[in-house]
């Protein structure tokens, strides 16, 4: 399965590396692709991951969710 989460406060390539560690700590997680130029990021999972996990993750990272949607 995968999502496009869209997040604010990016601003460089470190933050870019926080948000990827944040995503791919999470069980389940397989793939995560994150663009600091679209300030979204595309996670590919397996399982049951709810959307609140994916936020919380970011969020405890220091950035903010603005949508997760079905990619």
């Amino acid at each position: 399965m995968k999502k496009l989460i869209l997040i604010e406060g990016m601003g460089c390539q470190n933050c870019v590396k926080h948000v990827t560690e944040a995503l791919e700590n999470i069980s389940g997680v397989n793939k995560v692709n994150v663009s600091l130029e679209k300030n979204n990021a595309v996670v590919e999972y397996s399982g049951e991951i709810s959307d609140e996990v994916f936020k919380t993750a970011i969020d405890e990272a220091g950035y903010n969710v603005t949508k997760i949607e079905t990619a």
